[in-house]
C-alpha cells in the first residue's frame, strides 16, 4: 500500500479490534507533520456518546498498540484521542442513530436545503422533522448534513 492515507489505512487496521472491545468506533485518523515529529489525531465515538474515561481507555489501547507494531516507523509522534465532534458532517446510518433528536441542516444531492431534528433512521434513510411534518430522506439523496449548535436561554427565578 502507497500514497496518501495509505498509513491512516494501516493505522485504523491495527486498531480497530481493540477499540471495538471497548465498544469504540474509529470516526477519523489524520496523521500530519510537525517539525521533526508527526501529529496523529484519532476521532472516536459510541452509542450515547464518548467519556474522557472512554477517551483515555483508548488513548492507553492505541499506545500500546502502536507500541507493538511498526506501523508508524521510527520518527516520533504525538498522539491525540478526540470525540467525534458536532463539526464533522454525519455520512454514515450509525452517525444518524446517534444523533437522534438533534437539529441538522441537510443539503440534497439536488441542491435542496432542510433544516430538521432526526427522528427515526435505519441503514437506508433518515426521518426528519420539519416544522412539524416527517420527511423521509434517503442517505443517498444526502450531499451534506451537519448537526445544528442550539443555544437555550437560561430561565431566570426572578
Amino acid at each position: 500500500m502507497s500514497g496518501p492515507g495509505a498509513t491512516e489505512s494501516r493505522i485504523e487496521a491495527a486498531l480497530a479490534d481493540r477499540l471495538r472491545a471497548l465498544s469504540l468506533d474509529i470516526e477519523a485518523i489524520e496523521l500530519t507533520p510537525a517539525g521533526k515529529r508527526r501529529v496523529l489525531r484519532i476521532a472516536v465515538d459510541k452509542d450515547g456518546g464518548v467519556t474522557l474515561d472512554d477517551v483515555a481507555d483508548a488513548t492507553t489501547a492505541i499506545n500500546d498498540i502502536l507500541d507493538e507494531s511498526d506501523v508508524l516507523g521510527e520518527l516520533p509522534y504525538t498522539l491525540e484521542v478526540t470525540s467525534r465532534g458536532v463539526d464533522r458532517p454525519l455520512t454514515l446510518p450509525r452517525h444518524w442513530r446517534r444523533n437522534k433528536g438533534r437539529l441538522v441542516k441537510v443539503t440534497l444531492v439536488e441542491g435542496e436545503v432542510e433544516t430538521g431534528r432526526i427522528g427515526a433512521s435505519d441503514e437506508e434513510e433518515v426521518t426528519l422533522d420539519v416544522e412539524g411534518d416527517p420527511r423521509a430522506l434517503r442517505y443517498a439523496d444526502i450531499a451534506k448534513a451537519l448537526v445544528q449548535i442550539e443555544f437555550k436561554k437560561i430561565e431566570s427565578d426572578d
